[in-house]
């Protein structure tokens, strides 16, 4: 191949894809540039190698929505959740400037090229069982309609939870969650009944009736049709000891 080949080749790739955005060796094949022409584009500095399969083009910033699209399309059950997905979608509470992104999704590895870049955490936890249908409760925010999965408030607020007691403050997720009252009680119930961990079931019911929050007799069915539930401890990482009474 000709260098202006080459040149017009590379060219075509930069309309193919928009600066700022990831993009692997499946995509570079199906435009015909194949590893032998990578490896040299590679070589020549005319692409940037991220990690095995994975480029960007030289002297970019990858931009976060790109990146966790990409991230997406690689990983099973991919999605922004818990206290991210509940900031994005307009319940904060006094959120740090670099807060970690809260990311969900099946067992895997974030990439290192990801998480030097943006800081995050990465939770595979099957939180709810397999009769929810896919993706219940998730969508993209209305402002980016083509982007990432986020999880609505009710599924967010759940993961949240979730993870009280270990990476999640207590006083932090009862404040965020004092915020949550435009919570749909028929979409909490359907997560509710589906939700493995019965922390998570008791934690959401009881906090919501002493935040006196007006979806709290929704959360509260939840736990009553939990028979057999007694109540449930749990000694947190500083030794403190919370009680969730059925």
């Amino acid at each position: 191949m000709t260098l202006p080949t080459r040149r017009n080749l590379i060219k075509k790739l930069q309309s193919a894809f928009p600066r700022g955005a990831p993009f692997d060796s499946q995509a570079l094949a199906k435009l015909g540039v194949y590893p032998a022409l990578v490896y040299h584009y590679v070589k020549s500095g005319w692409l940037e190698r991220l990690g095995r399969g994975m480029f960007m083009f030289p002297d970019d910033t990858l931009r976060q929505e790109d990146s966790l699209k990409f991230l997406a399309s690689r990983v099973p059950d991919f999605h922004v959740g818990g206290k991210t997905a509940l900031a994005w979608r307009g319940i904060r509470h006094n959120l740090p400037a670099r807060e970690s992104l809260s990311l969900w999704g099946k067992r895997a590895d974030l990439p290192a090229w990801f998480r030097e870049r943006f800081s995050s955490r990465y939770t595979a936890r099957n939180l709810f069982s397999s009769r929810l249908p896919k993706n219940f409760g998730l969508q993209p925010l209305p402002e980016t309609p083509g982007g990432v999965l986020v999880s609505v408030p009710e599924r967010a607020l759940l993961e949240m939870l979730s993870e009280v007691g270990g990476r999640q403050g207590i006083e932090e997720a009862r404040n965020i969650m004092e915020g949550a009252r435009a919570i749909r009680p028929e979409v909490l119930a359907a997560l509710l009944k589906n939700c493995r961990r019965v922390k998570v079931v008791m934690l959401c019911a009881q906090w919501a009736k002493e935040l006196d929050l007006p979806w709290a007799a929704s959360a509260r069915k939840a736990v009553v049709n939990m028979h057999g539930q007694s109540r449930w401890v749990f000694r947190l990482k500083n030794g403190k000891v919370l009680i969730l009474k059925p």
